[in-house]
C-alpha cells in the first residue's frame, strides 16, 4: 500500500509542477520584458538628464538681458531719469539694479544723480532692461540668487595682527 501512496503522490506533483509551470512561463517572460523595458527608460532618463543639464549651462551662460547691438547701445538716450524711471518702473531698488547690471550701488546712484553715465557693456546692459518685464527681472535676480547660494563660501583668509615693539624696545635699537 505504502507503494501505491507514493505513486499517487508523485503523480500530483507531476500535475502540480505542470499547472505552476503553466502560469509561472509566462511570468517569467514578462518580467524580463519588464527589466527590459525599465533599461530602456533608464537610459531615456539619462539622455534627458544630459541634456536638460545642458539647456541649464546654456540658460546660466545665455545673457541675462536681450542682447543690444553696439549702435543701438550708443545711439540709445540714458539720463540720470531715463535711469531712474526705468529702475522704478522695473520695480528695483538701486542696489538690486547694480545687482542685476553688475556694478556696485554707489556705481546707480552717480548714474541717477547724473555724476556719471554707464559706458560700454554695462551701457548695452542697461539698454537691454528696457525689453525685460518685471517678471523677467525677478526670475533672474531668482537665478542670480540661487547661483550665489549653490557656490561654496570663499575660504577668509587670516589676517594676523602686525607686532608692534614697545617704546622701550624701540629706544634700546636707536640708541
Amino acid at each position: 500500500m505504502a507503494r501505491f501512496e507514493t505513486v499517487i503522490k508523485e503523480a500530483i506533483a507531476r500535475g502540480a509542477r505542470r499547472q505552476v509551470r503553466a502560469v509561472v512561463v509566462p511570468l517569467r517572460r514578462e518580467v524580463v520584458r519588464l527589466r527590459r523595458k525599465l533599461g530602456q527608460l533608464q537610459r531615456v532618463v539619462t539622455v534627458l538628464r544630459r541634456s536638460a543639464a545642458g539647456w541649464e549651462r546654456l540658460m546660466k551662460a545665455s545673457p541675462p538681458v536681450p542682447p543690444v547691438s553696439e549702435e543701438e547701445a550708443r545711439a540709445a538716450r540714458l539720463s540720470p531719469r531715463l535711469i531712474q524711471s526705468l529702475r522704478q518702473r522695473l520695480g528695483l531698488s538701486q542696489t538690486t539694479l547694480a545687482r542685476v547690471v553688475g556694478v556696485s550701488a554707489p556705481a546707480v546712484a552717480r548714474w541717477e544723480a547724473g555724476g556719471s553715465a554707464p559706458a560700454g557693456r554695462n551701457r548695452a546692459t542697461l539698454v537691454g532692461l528696457r525689453k525685460v518685464g518685471k517678471r523677467q527681472v525677478k526670475e533672474l535676480l531668482a537665478r542670480s540668487a540661487k547661483a550665489t547660494a549653490s557656490r561654496p563660501p570663499r575660504a577668509r583668509r587670516r589676517v594676523t595682527p602686525v607686532r608692534r615693539r614697545s617704546t622701550r624696545a624701540r629706544r634700546k635699537t636707536r640708541g
